[in-house]
């Protein structure tokens, strides 16, 4: 069992930390994380804080992952934080890997939140022992044109503002990936949204349940035969979540990840895998197709398969809770997480 954080109250102090890509700090798109960090303060009464380092722009950031890691560890260290905001991903978070403390996140439990390439950070958090949330950052949904989501502003506040169990997780009515450059120009320029078709069952039958672990699959590359992926002792009767990044691999990458999935015994362990929505649906049907290859190759056939969630590299999107108890509904199409997220 992993160690949960406290919840968030309103007039609480977060932090902001820029873990890979520094861009939050560049001139250009400042106004970005202004936008962002305005959001959080008046949609949810935070008082936010950026780390010291975060704001310095993407060559010094690029430059600097000990000062990276840094900032992660004394977010993690000061007792008037109560919450860690990503403020986006990037490519090289794994840098950060020597300079990581694991005593130091376990001593200090608090909520830590993020995406993408912030995957290698939830991964740190995991060898501590402690869960973080794979969901929203700063600039991106937070910082979202005009207003942010409301089924992201949900997610947030059922997930760290309430100790009660989330629930289930219904399908987002809408959904985007659409590209609008980051001008100041354009905040007022909404994105234009899609119905969304809903939860997919792949295969499967009844209900299953397990832990949540996982990420965007790309970044867990990064991290295979380090010191920080996950025990086999993680993996067993697990419920997997895998997204694709905005660099949409080809159908034939996510089929050779998968069958490392399998060589490694982790497929076989799990009961139940989730995917999120690949981003601009693009692959849609290749990735299906392929995904049910692998299943066939490995006789897991019967394993619950559900496709198509908001998570990850799509707007809105609802928050993972690594190593919280969710439930997999074949018959319902429905995804719940069980418990509550923090304490």
């Amino acid at each position: 069992m992993l160690i949960k954080p406290y919840k968030l109250n309103p007039g609480d102090k977060v932090a902001t930390v820029s873990l890979s890509w520094g861009g939050a700090g560049d001139e250009e798109i400042r106004w970005r994380y202004e936008q962002g960090v305005k959001r959080l303060e008046e949609v949810f009464g935070l008082q936010v804080v950026p780390m010291p380092n975060s704001l310095k722009g993407s060559k010094f950031v690029y430059e600097n992952p000990i000062a990276r890691a840094e900032d992660f560890m004394n977010a993690f260290k000061d007792p008037s934080i109560k919450a860690i905001f990503a403020n986006i991903g990037g490519e090289d978070s794994i840098r950060l890997l020597p300079y990581i403390d694991y005593e130091v996140i376990r001593s200090n439990p608090k909520i830590f939140v993020g995406y993408s390439d912030t995957t290698i950070q939830h991964l740190f958090c995991l060898k501590a022992g402690v869960s973080s949330f794979y969901g929203p950052s700063v600039l991106v949904d937070f910082a979202e044109n005009v207003e942010m989501d409301p089924y992201t502003i949900e997610s947030v506040k059922r997930t760290f503002f309430s100790n009660d169990p989330i629930g289930e997780i219904d399908p987002a009515k809408e959904w985007t990936s659409e590209r609008i450059e980051w001008l100041e120009d354009n905040r007022n320029v909404k994105r234009k949204m899609n119905k969304n078709q809903g939860y997919e069952v792949l295969q499967g039958k009844g209900k299953v349940s397990g832990r949540l672990l996982g990420g965007c699959i790309e970044v867990l590359e990064f991290a295979k035969g380090t010191e920080i992926w996950p025990d086999q002792s993680y993996w067993e009767n697990s419920i997997l979540f895998f997204e694709t990044s905005e660099e949409k691999p080809s159908p034939t990458s996510l089929k050779y990840w998968l069958r490392n999935y399998a060589a490694q015994n982790i497929l076989q362990r799990a009961n139940g895998i989730i995917f999120g929505k690949p981003q601009d649906e693009q692959f849609y049907d290749e990735y299906k197709e392929v995904i049910l290859t692998v299943m066939k190759e490995y006789d897991l056939t019967e394993l619950p398969i559900l496709y198509n969630l908001n998570f990850g590299h799509t707007e809105p999107k609802f928050i993972i809770p690594y190593g919280a108890l969710a439930e997999i509904d074949c018959e319902a199409k429905q995804f719940k997480i069980l418990e509550s997220g923090v304490k």
